[in-house]
C-alpha cells in the first residue's frame, strides 16, 4: 500500500509514494503557552518525534504557532475543529498541515475558504474523521458506528475537497475498537491512493492504550497500510513516541538505534532486574546512532551467557554482582552497582569502534 500511495510533503517530512512509516505525536500542553508547548515538542524531538501536532482552539493558539515554528526543528500540524477562521490564521502562522473534519468545520462556503488558502500555500490538509463524529445518515444507514461508514464518511469529505479543486491531502479514520479500525483501514486502503494516517484513538492508559496500539497498528501495518502513526495515550506525549519506534522496529518498518531485551525474571533472579532492565532501555536511547545493535539484560548467571548469545553486549545478575556479555561470551565479573555504567562504556566503545 504505501508503494501505491500518493507522496505528501508535510514540511521537511515527505510521507506516502514509499517513504519511511513517519512518527507522529500531539502536544498536550496549552498551544497558547508557546514556551511550554516549544519545550514539550523539543522533548519529542529528541525521542524521535518527527512530525507534531498541536491543538488551535482560539485565534490565540492560532498566532502561537509564529513562536511555536520558529523554535522547533520539525514540521508542525493545527488541529483545528468547529471555527474554519482558525485553520485560515493557522495557515497564515506557519502550520506545514492543517487537520480538519469539514463535517464539524461549518458549511461548504467556509470549508472552500480553508481549501483556498491551503491551496494558496500548498498545504496539506489531514481529513480526519473518528467514530465519534459520524453523521446520523450515515448511523442511520448502517445501523450504528461500522467500519463503512467510516469509510464513506471520510470518502464524501474528500471527495468535497476535491471537488473544490485540491488533493494536497492525508485521510485519517480512528476508532477506538481496535478490530472496527482494522477493517476500516483494509477497506479505504482498496478505495484511494491517498498517505494515511493511522492510529487507534482514545486508546488509553500507558498500559492499556500500548497494547491496544500494537495489536491494532501491527494488523494494519503489516498488511502495508498507512504512511504516519500516531500512538495515543493518556500520559506524556514521548511515550507515545518511544512506543511507535518499538511498533515500527518489530515490524521490521523502522531501524536504527538499539534493540533491548529482557528477561521477564523468576526466582532465580537476585539482583533488581525490573529496574535495571528499564535504566538500560532509558540509556539506549542515547545510542541511537547504533543502528542494529542488541542489547541483552538477563537476571541470572545461570541463563545469562546462553540467553544473550544472540545478542552484541549483555548483562547477566548474580548474587551482588553480574557478567558483561558479548556475543556469548563472558567478558568479566562487574559489580551490580557499576553493571549500568560498564554497560554504557561497552556501548561508547562500540560506537568509537563504528566511527573508526
Amino acid at each position: 500500500m504505501r508503494e501505491r500511495t500518493k507522496t505528501v510533503q508535510i514540511g521537511s517530512v515527505a510521507i506516502g509514494g514509499g517513504n519511511p512509516v513517519a512518527i507522529q505525536s500531539m502536544c498536550n500542553t496549552k498551544t497558547e503557552d508557546w514556551e511550554s508547548t516549544v519545550n514539550q515538542i523539543l522533548r519529542l524531538e529528541r525521542a524521535g518525534c518527527e512530525i507534531v501536532r498541536v491543538a488551535v482552539p482560539t485565534m490565540e493558539a492560532a498566532k502561537a504557532l509564529r513562536e511555536i515554528k520558529s523554535r522547533i526543528h520539525i514540521p508542525l500540524v493545527a488541529d483545528i475543529h468547529f471555527d474554519y477562521r482558525l485553520a485560515i490564521a493557522s495557515i497564515e502562522n506557519g502550520a506545514d498541515k492543517i487537520r480538519i473534519n469539514p463535517g464539524n468545520i461549518g458549511n461548504a462556503e467556509r470549508v472552500q475558504a480553508v481549501v483556498d488558502r491551503a491551496k494558496e500555500r500548498n498545504i496539506p490538509i489531514r481529513v480526519g474523521v473518528n467514530s465519534g463524529s459520524l453523521e446520523k445518515e450515515l448511523l442511520a444507514k448502517y445501523g450504528g458506528v461500522t467500519a463503512e461508514g467510516l469509510v464513506e464518511s471520510a470518502m464524501q469529505k474528500v471527495e468535497m475537497i476535491e471537488d473544490m479543486g485540491y488533493d494536497n491531502l492525508v485521510i485519517s479514520i480512528k476508532s477506538s475498537d481496535v478490530l472496527m479500525c482494522v477493517k476500516a483501514h483494509e477497506l479505504i486502503a482498496q478505495r484511494t491512493d491517498y498517505p494515511l494516517h493511522v492510529g487507534i484513538t482514545e486508546a488509553g492508559t500507558v498500559f492499556s492504550g500500548n497494547i491496544k496500539s500494537a495489536v491494532g497498528l501491527g494488523i494494519i501495518l503489516y498488511q502495508g497500510i498507512g504512511d504516519t502513526i500516531r500512538v495515543s495515550l493518556t500520559g506524556d506525549p514521548v511515550e507515545e513516541v518511544k512506543s511507535a519506534k518499538v511498533i515500527l522496529r518489530t515490524l521490521g518498518l523502522r531501524k536504527g538505534g538499539i534493540e533491548v531485551v529482557s528477561c521477564p525474571t523468576c526466582g532465580r533472579t537476585r539482583i533488581d532486574l525490573i529496574r535495571l532492565a528499564n535504566e538500560v532501555e532509558t540509556m539506549a536511547a542515547e545510542f541511537d546512532d547504533l543502528d542494529g545493535v542488541k542489547v541483552a539484560v538477563m537476571g541470572c548467571v545461570v541463563n545469562g551467557p546462553g540467553e544473550a548469545r544472540e545478542a552484541d553486549v549483555g548483562i547477566a545478575g548474580g548474587i551482588g554482582e553480574g557478567l558483561l556479555i558479548r556475543k556469548g561470551q563472558v567478558i568479566r565479573k562487574v559489580p551490580e552497582a557499576e553493571l549500568l555504567s560498564t554497560l554504557r562504556q561497552e556501548l561508547e566503545a562500540m560506537r568509537l569502534e563504528r566511527r573508526n
